[in-house]
């Protein structure tokens, strides 16, 4: 296990991503989407992170129904304020309302940790002086141990984590092989000051996979090809890029856990293996030679919170 931070909370290397549950990357076979949460506990995985968003909260329902029972054995993270694919809101109002939907859903009377989801796509000051203060008192409530802030663009994150004094921060698809720039800012503000960092999408939403991509990945067509190549590279020298990625991703010393999306128990071993995984010491640097003149991430939320647009108006 590993500290979340200053938090006192204590979390698996391997999170289990539950958004597979909510059906977000097709359907799902829902006895066997329980059994796989009933053995990560017996092997030792804690973390499991969800949202109203994922399924339209068919993921928090799921994941609720596997854990009674088995409650106390888990820490449960979820979010708010993302509630479908254009549905933002960040009031305070809805915030507080959002909390006690989501313990229905999970069948608890509180959640380890409170997620602000996807920050970039609401308006800075609202966020900063609204909806965080209001995660505030639902933590102040006993109705979440932390509170924390996700998304995909790194220096909104920075700012607000170092603007107010949220317990955790979770981002995705920023550390991989191909990307690792929350080396630059986010990690180490994270050490500083105590924050538990989470790395989500270790696999670049599924292009670090020997399937490839889903059709739908906003990544830049260059750096999927890169991909490509990289996996063929694997495969010759006997690997799965998987399973290089995977225990690259891991080996983060500032980050406290690792989201995974996680549908069956036998995806729960192939990445329980990763962290036993031995990978030739060369394969790693011969594959980021492949990636890195790709490695850019995308854009997503409002254009004045994008990096770059953010970092021009500091």
């Amino acid at each position: 296990m590993s500290p979340l931070g200053n938090t006192g909370i204590e979390v698996s290397p391997l999170g289990f991503g539950a958004s597979p549950l909510g059906e977000e990357f097709g359907p799902i076979d829902v006895g066997e989407g329980a059994r796989a949460v009933h053995e990560a506990l017996d092997r030792g995985v804690n973390f499991f992170d969800t949202s109203p968003f994922y399924g339209r909260t068919l993921s928090e329902k799921r994941l609720g129904e596997a854990l009674e029972g088995r409650r106390d054995r888990a820490v449960v993270a979820t979010k708010c304020g993302r509630y479908g694919q254009e549905d933002f809101d960040f009031s305070a109002e809805r915030i507080t309302r959002s909390i006690d939907e989501s313990l229905g859903r999970l069948r608890t009377d509180y959640v380890d940790v409170l997620h602000l989801h996807d920050v970039e796509f609401g308006d800075r000051d609202q966020i900063l002086y609204e909806t965080l203060p209001a995660l505030a008192r639902i933590k102040e409530s006993g109705k979440a141990r932390a509170i924390g802030v996700t998304g995909l663009q790194l220096e909104l994150l920075a700012d607000l984590a170092e603007a107010f004094p949220v317990d955790v921060v979770l981002t995705y698809a920023r550390y991989n092989l191909a990307i690792q720039d929350i080396d630059a800012r986010l990690a180490p503000l994270c050490r500083e000051r105590g924050i538990g960092l989470i790395n989500a999408s270790p696999l670049l939403l599924g292009a670090l996979t020997d399937g490839g991509p889903p059709s739908w990945h906003p990544g830049d067509p260059e750096l999927l090809l890169a991909a490509r190549r990289a996996g063929a590279l694997c495969r010759e020298r006997g690997a799965s890029l998987a399973v290089v990625a995977m225990r690259f991703a891991l080996d983060h010393a500032d980050v406290a856990s690792t989201l995974v999306g996680i549908r069956t128990r036998e995806e729960l071993s192939q990445n329980l293996e990763a962290l036993q995984a031995e990978v030739d010491p060369d394969l790693p640097a011969d594959v980021q030679a492949i990636l890195r003149p790709h490695g850019t991430a995308w854009t997503t939320g409002r254009p004045e919170n994008h990096d770059a647009a953010f970092v021009r108006a500091l």
